[in-house]
């Protein structure tokens, strides 16, 4: 019966990830490119950490029972335990460099192209699995491994290298927008692996990993916003409806990622996530004008056809495995 549940939670998170990350991508986009006073992305970053953290806080009180054994358990896991809340230092960075670096590839990438590029981290996080976790993938996955990477360079290729100019924003380069997010998806695979290590390597739970993540995180960026804005901008510049609407989407997303992380393999949640880029092309086609290329098409297609080629188990060869073992 927990097993049942567990793979509820687990399949339904997954497919409630891809639907915020689709929409994710393609509000980014659109928040980057309006004729209209321009938020602070680091800003925007640093007020997603705060919601996160005060959901999680409220998600460990109604966990303990009441507030007071709530606020006891944070403090006796985040305050007294320094070295082990320390060690949440590397993901709180990174995941702030992360998410910055993403605001800056989709002010340069249209929504699709994004999307798509950014499935990149599935490579990464790949790879930090084999050679931190020491995973082994069998030889179809990296297989599939290879035509997601083919599909992404095929997608990268059919756009056109030229600058575009928004109405929001002088130039747009393509070659920022790209170089922003390979960056990020490095970042991504080893900070999700290194968080996922340690969320199934102790009995913490995963709303209380989340406060020390957001925690931590909130100091990262504060700095980050003070070097990317100065101290003499507004905080909260640009900030209207959508913008707000943006950073809830985002904070979801944080702690979405964390249940999958608890409940499903890392290199899963990055297969299920790409599907996002099928809504996002569809979508691009009718919000931003997008122009479906055959070239796209077709590395979009392999995207797709590597997640599929990934989750593929012979159950005969399981079977013999299991027979050989006992």
């Amino acid at each position: 019966m927990l097993k049942t549940n567990n793979n509820s939670i687990k399949y339904l998170s997954l497919v409630v990830l891809t639907v915020q990350n689709a929409a994710l991508g393609l509000s980014m986009r659109y928040a980057r490119t309006r004729s209209i006073e321009m938020f602070s992305a680091a800003a925007a970053v640093l007020m997603a950490e705060v919601i996160k953290l005060i959901v999680c806080v409220v998600l460990v009180i109604l966990e303990s029972g009441s507030t007071r054994k709530g606020l006891q358990s944070i403090k006796a896991t985040v305050v007294d335990q320094p070295y082990d809340t320390l060690k949440i230092c590397v993901p709180s960075l990174l995941y702030i460099a992360q998410n910055n670096l993403l605001y800056i590839s989709a002010s340069n990438l249209d929504a699709a192209t994004y999307q798509v590029t950014y499935q990149l981290k599935i490579l990464t996080t790949a790879f930090f699995a084999v050679f931190v976790l020491g995973r082994v993938l069998k030889k179809w996955q990296w297989f599939a491994l290879g035509l997601l990477a083919l599909g992404v360079a095929l997608v990268q290729l059919s756009s056109n290298s030229t600058p575009t100019v928004s109405t929001n924003m002088q130039e747009q380069s393509k070659v920022i927008g790209f170089s922003a997010a390979l960056t990020a998806c490095f970042i991504s695979g080893f900070a999700g692996i290194y968080f996922e290590k340690m969320l199934k390597g102790s009995d913490i739970s995963v709303w209380m990993r989340n406060v020390q993540l957001s925690l931590l995180s909130l100091p990262f960026g504060a700095i980050t916003y003070m070097l990317s804005s100065g101290s003499s901008s507004r905080l909260l510049a640009g900030f209207d409806a959508f913008v707000w609407y943006l950073v809830v989407l985002q904070a979801g997303g944080g702690l979405i990622v964390a249940v999958v992380v608890k409940y499903a393999d890392n290199i899963l949640k990055g297969f299920a996530t790409s599907l996002a880029i099928v809504i996002s092309c569809v979508a691009s086609m009718y919000i931003f004008d997008f122009i479906l290329t055959a070239q796209f098409s077709l590395g979009t297609c392999l995207v797709i056809s590597s997640i599929f080629l990934y989750g593929y188990e012979p159950k005969k060869s399981e079977n013999i495995h299991s027979s050989l073992k006992v």
